[in-house]
């Protein structure tokens, strides 16, 4: 199962459209998450449409449309891997500890907020991912956002795909 993880696409504030590399992957993911930050309700149509299935939740930037169309957490039991989805998770420092508490029985996590890209697991064994941004790279060397493969109820082939600046 062909996974692809994204998080605050800001559209159309940060970038006019989606990047191509993020759009060809929508159309090869069985099972798209998206962690919040859409901004606006085309993008999430555009990804409902586009996806075989989507996960997905409302960030802090999203206004009062998208919040009635999303959850804030959002969970999903794929080839028996549990996941979560959430945008924020609060700090870097604690953040494993933190969200194994806020998420117990989950086996990944997926977020966003930061922009950062992060691949962490907790003590407990919660694996904590964030693809960072396909639109707005912030203090990152550029644009991101994540695969993986589930297989046999294992979560492989983790990959952080880095996108060509924008013109």
């Amino acid at each position: 199962m062909r996974l692809l993880l994204t998080a605050d696409t800001h559209l159309p504030r940060r970038a006019r459209e989606l990047p191509a590399g993020l759009l060809a992957e929508l159309e090869r993911a069985d099972v798209v998450f998206h962690a919040g930050d859409w901004v606006d309700t085309a993008t999430l149509d555009l990804f409902r449409a586009g996806a075989r299935r989507l996960v997905g939740v409302h960030g802090n930037n999203d206004g009062p449309e998208l919040r009635s169309r999303l959850p804030e957490v959002a969970q999903a039991d794929l080839a028996g891997l549990r996941f979560a989805v959430v945008h924020e998770t609060g700090p870097a420092r604690g953040r494993e500890e933190r969200c194994a508490e806020r998420f117990p029985g989950v086996d990944v996590l997926v977020f966003g907020h930061s922009h950062i890209p992060w691949d962490s697991t907790a003590p407990t064994g919660l694996r904590l991912l964030n693809p960072g941004s396909p639109t707005d790279r912030r203090r990152q060397p550029g644009c991101t956002y994540m695969t993986a493969d589930v297989t046999a109820s294992r979560l492989t082939a983790v990959r952080l795909h880095a996108l060509p600046p924008r013109p």
